[in-house]
């Protein structure tokens, strides 16, 4: 049994003024965080989610195995895990999580009827990052869920900001790479579509010939903010993946969504303005872009789709530039 509830709101009289901002905090700068509650017993996970639902995504999970499929297919931001529970017990499932690198940096905390020192320090030893002993006070657990998912949010940041392209606020190749890979592996284990955009800036060695370098690193960043600005999504990125090329991965999206978002990445750059009187494609910057699409019954690996991506934006820019080709694998 697992589900997502996240739409009773708090009654006013339950949260204190500093309690009401760190939610709108949280809320603007990701939306609702996303909780795993893990429990053997139906009761326990509902005491959980009725201190939750109101400032949180509830996600439920009643054996360790289900809670293993869930941070792999939709990971949580936090995991409440009970650590008695028949097959396997929640001390395995911290350990399976702490060893998986997509899963390892979700903060788990254990909630327990035992209290045991050595129980406890076993627990923290896998990677746990708290305890808390069962009946749980709801006000104490608020308190700790929230106080670990502000920490769990600045390291996420601090990570993110190791993986920004300097020049345009992107992330950069070396993220791609790494997300890509996760997002390739996900797709496969749930049976769901994963694309990938390739774009690149047309004749870009011209403008900076005509312009200058200045000129063209600012192009660049318009043009990074304006790809970005058209991902709606959590769960897309863009990535400046080198030079004047700049790469999309779109978790969970179709072929025709895709190209039509691609379509849309084309009209928005060239709504931009920048001038370009060098250009044979238009008086102001383009963009090329190659879009493939990993189906149920595609073959071959992450590798293929990329360079699928990769052949389609050669053909865009062998065809006239200023347009998009793709197709799927």
């Amino acid at each position: 049994m697992w589900g997502i509830a996240s739409t009773i709101a708090p009654h006013p009289l339950e949260m204190t003024d500093q309690e009401t901002s760190v939610a709108e905090l949280l809320e603007g700068a990701r939306g609702k965080p996303k909780l795993l509650v893990v429990d053997d017993q139906p009761i326990n996970i509902q005491v959980m989610y009725q201190a939750f639902a109101g400032d949180y995504q509830v996600f439920m999970a009643t054996s360790g195995a289900q809670a293993l499929t869930i941070c792999k297919d939709n990971p949580p931001d936090l995991v409440l895990l009970d650590v008695v529970m028949p097959g396997m017990d929640g001390f395995e499932v911290c350990q399976k999580l702490k060893e998986d690198e997509s899963t390892r940096n979700i903060p788990v905390i254990f909630v327990t009827a035992h209290t045991d020192s050595a129980q406890e320090s076993h627990g923290l030893g896998l990677g746990a990052v708290d305890f808390i002993a069962k009946p749980v006070n709801p006000s104490v657990v608020r308190a700790r869920v929230r106080t670990h998912l502000t920490l769990k949010f600045q390291s996420d940041l601090l990570r993110k900001l190791v993986f920004l392209d300097g020049l345009s606020g992107v992330f950069n190749r070396r993220y791609f790479d790494q997300q890509f890979g996760i997002e390739w592996s996900r797709a496969v284990r749930s049976c769901s579509p994963l694309s990938v955009i390739m774009l690149d800036v047309d004749c870009f060695k011209l403008f900076n010939d005509r312009y200058g370098h200045q000129a063209g690193d600012d192009c660049l960043r318009q043009i990074a903010m304006a790809i970005k600005s058209c991902l709606k999504r959590p769960g897309d990125l863009v990535a400046r993946y080198g030079g004047e090329e700049f790469s999309c991965v779109l978790p969970d999206t179709p072929f025709d969504d895709a190209m039509t978002l691609a379509t849309d990445l084309e009209r928005k750059v060239r709504s931009l303005g920048v001038p370009h009187q060098d250009s044979p494609v238009d008086t102001m910057v383009t963009i090329s872009s190659g879009v493939a699409t990993r189906t149920v019954d595609s073959q071959g690996d992450a590798a293929t789709l990329l360079g699928l991506a990769d052949n389609q934006l050669y053909l865009a820019k062998q065809t006239g530039r200023g347009r998009v080709c793709g197709k799927v694998l």
